[in-house]
Order: C-alpha cells, then sequence, then structure tokens
C-alpha cells in the first residue's frame, strides 16, 4: 500500500467567527491511499484549539509509512487499532487515514461505506447550515443567501438573545445553538428559556468543556437539550457526558476517525442519548465520509464543503439539507484539486 499527502488552504466564502477566534483560510491535510489499484482519500483539518497543524500531522504520518505500506488484507478495524500505536498522541492525523483506508477497503469490496456497514439510508437526518458570529445584518444577509431548513448559530457574545430575536423575524426555519463554551451556568439557563421561545432546538456546548459541576447543574435545570462537543472528544468520553448532557456530537478529527466515531455512537446510543456528528469546516473527502454514518445519527452538522469558496473534491452533494451520495463506491470521494 503506498500513501500519497497532499496539503490544501480551503479559502471560505465568508469570515468564520466563533466565541474564540475567526479565519478566512482553512488549512487541510488529504490522504491518499493506492493499493491494488483502487485509491481511497481522508482528511483532516487543522485545529489550534487542539493544537493540530497540518505540519504536525503531515509530519506524524511521514513518521510511520513503512508501517503503512506493510499493510495488505487488514479490516478497518484491526487497520485502526494497528495504527493507535503509532498515532494515538495525533488523532487529527488517524483520523485522516483512517478515512482513507475505510473508503480504499469498501471501494475493494465493491461497495459504498454503508453498504458494506448494513446501513439503511431511508431516514437521514439533514444537515444544518452554519452562520457564523458576524454583524445582525451580515448575519441575515447569510441566511438570505441561502435559505436552509435547519440553520445551526454560532454565539457566545453579548448580545445573543437579540441576535436571534432578529433572525427569527427572517425565517421559520429551525435554529440550533453553538456556543463554543462561551457562556456561563446562569447565561446558558436563562438563554434557554427565552431561546427556546424562539424556536431554537437544542443548545451545543455551552460551557467550557472541562465545567463539569456546570455541566450537570445545566443538565438538570436546562429547558432545552444540552449537546457536548468540546467534552466529547474520545471514546473514554461519552460516559463521562452521560448524565451531564442529553446528547454527543463526535467529531471524527477529535476521535481518530470512523472507526471509533461508530463506537462512541452506539455506546450513546446504548446510554439513551442523543447521537450527532459534527464537521470541521473540511472539504467534500471529510463530508462525504460522514455521510455514511447519517442512519445512525440523530443529528448531524457537516455543512464544512458548503463554507468553502472553493472545494476541491467531488463526492455526496447537498440540496436544502438533504444528502444524496456519490454514484461511486467507498465514501465516494474524487480528488479534483
Amino acid at each position: 500500500m503506498k500513501i500519497i499527502l497532499r496539503t490544501f488552504n480551503l479559502k471560505l466564502k465568508h469570515t468564520f467567527t466563533i466565541s474564540r477566534e475567526s479565519y478566512d483560510v482553512q488549512p487541510s491535510l488529504i490522504v491518499e491511499l493506492q493499493s491494488d489499484g483502487y485509491s481511497g482519500f481522508g482528511e483532516a483539518t487543522s485545529n489550534p484549539y487542539y493544537k493540530i497543524t497540518v505540519d504536525s500531522m503531515k509530519a506524524n504520518l511521514e513518521k510511520i509509512i513503512p508501517f503503512i505500506e506493510s499493510i495488505t488484507k487488514e479490516t478497518p478495524e484491526e487497520f485502526w487499532n494497528k495504527a493507535y500505536q503509532f498515532l494515538q498522541h495525533d488523532m487529527f492525523a488517524l483520523c485522516a487515514l483512517d478515512l482513507a483506508y475505510n473508503d480504499l477497503y469498501a471501494r475493494k469490496q465493491g461497495k459504498k461505506l454503508y453498504e458494506l456497514w448494513d446501513y439503511s439510508i431511508n431516514n437521514n437526518p439533514m444537515t444544518d447550515y452554519t452562520i457564523g458570529i458576524d454583524s445582525i445584518e451580515k448575519m441575515v444577509a447569510k441566511m438570505k443567501e441561502l435559505p436552509w431548513p435547519i440553520y445551526k448559530i454560532k454565539l457566545g457574545t453579548k448580545e445573543d438573545i437579540a441576535i436571534i430575536t432578529e433572525l427569527r423575524k427572517h425565517t421559520d426555519a429551525i435554529f440550533r445553538i453553538d456556543a463554543n463554551c462561551g457562556w456561563t451556568v446562569p447565561e446558558a439557563i436563562y438563554n434557554a428559556i427565552e431561546l427556546k421561545k424562539l424556536g431554537v432546538e437544542f443548545l451545543e456546548q455551552p460551557l467550557k468543556a472541562n465545567n463539569w459541576e456546570g455541566h450537570k447543574q445545566l443538565f438538570e435545570n436546562s429547558v432545552l437539550p444540552i449537546i457536548a462537543d468540546e467534552s466529547c472528544i474520545i471514546e473514554e468520553d461519552v460516559a463521562k457526558c452521560h448524565h451531564h448532557f442529553h446528547g454527543v456530537n463526535v467529531k471524527l478529527v477529535k476521535c481518530g476517525g470512523l472507526t471509533p466515531a461508530r463506537r462512541m455512537i452506539a455506546q450513546a446510543k446504548k446510554l439513551g442519548m442523543k447521537t450527532m456528528v459534527g464537521c470541521m469546516t473540511e472539504s467534500t473527502v471529510g463530508i462525504s465520509a460522514i455521510a455514511h454514518l447519517l442512519p445512525e445519527l440523530d443529528f448531524v452538522d457537516m455543512d464544512g464543503g458548503l463554507l468553502l469558496a472553493e472545494d476541491i473534491a467531488t463526492g455526496i452533494t447537498i440540496e436544502k439539507g438533504i444528502i444524496k451520495y456519490s454514484n461511486l463506491n467507498g465514501t465516494g470521494v474524487t480528488l479534483i484539486a
């Protein structure tokens, strides 16, 4: 098996702002695995919050090229377990590698990935579309630019209720709120009451990730469901989030790829928690991988490709929240850049 590493700077349509940062360009690493005439593709993006860079991911993968080239017929689970021994300190790099291997493996089997997993795609959830923090006027303009049935609104400002009050005047879409650790417990309890009146479905990660006492208090007092994001990174975190959150948002780059994500989703469902998968402004390479998990999810945030000024791949397509799969096997990706 051969590995090819490519780096890209993905330009965004608009400056993207959340409670702790703003950016116009998203660095991304694309992994291609080649074997027996087939190629599989994976992706992971840089992330300053988790101290991950494209260069660090690339360096960590280059160190284990001999291991990667030694792989023959391992299942994705067997491959992940072996790769984890080398990359447990860099789950983002492990994610890109795992996505590429799952894609390659399914293509070799002549199946789409969801077919390989025996998933039915008849009742897939729709994806939301994210509106980053901006002036109210610009946030309204972004909604009008792309009418959508579900919006994920980034908050964490002193004007949060005013923002949603104004946005509500322009659409009857479902709102989901992501404060990215930007609120206190009293703020979150109060905001939940006001936001419920404005048609908000749930709150994502209102408090700082390690505020477990606060998470418990909010879980017991919020009038809206609370979904964990920054508090749910790896598999062990799902159990920690039980009775502290109503659901978990599993990010492939944080947990190390599709293989552990499936285990996390299964564990959350067993605990009676809502399941969600989110994205990190990946291109259609990473977003197409997420699509194959849809049958197991209650909610999904996979709008990364829609936020880009120009994509680097084809694969799944999204129209007004509805995801359509590629005709190709595996994750259905073709790199065009």
